[in-house]
């Protein structure tokens, strides 16, 4: 007997990754995740190789899982795959700190973040 399938969480056209806990806080990698929005993958590939920003590499590697999972989990063409989403949300924050003088205490924030990216197949027109 058993459970039935799980219904998918995407399109039939769609794929995503998701990377948890991505060392830098939301709002720098909200600008890397928006250098790629609604670009073809391969566009999206080489603005992530060539930028200068620390948090690209682990974009960029997202953006790959996000594309062998079109590949290989939904038999997706990956020509014709778009960077639909591209979203960050917030996770943890370290707290550490600082002495400081008289007796006081600077604390020092070490957020956290997370990454998910959608990738869409859409038809090319001629």
């Amino acid at each position: 007997m058993g459970k039935g399938r799980n219904p998918r969480r995407v399109a039939d056209n769609e794929a995503m990754a998701r990377t948890r806990m991505l060392r830098t806080s939301p709002q720098k990698l909200n600008l890397v995740a928006a250098m790629i929005r609604g670009k073809k993958v391969e566009k999206a590939m080489s603005d992530l190789a060539f930028s200068k920003r620390r948090i690209a590499i682990d974009v960029r590697k997202c953006l790959q899982a996000a594309v062998a999972n079109a590949e290989n989990n939904h038999s997706l063409d990956v020509d014709e795959l778009v960077v639909a989403e591209a979203y960050v949300g917030k996770n943890l924050v370290m707290k550490r700190g600082r002495p400081r003088a008289r007796g006081r205490f600077g604390r020092i924030k070490k957020p956290f973040s997370e990454l998910t990216i959608k990738v869409r197949q859409v038809e090319e027109q001629a």
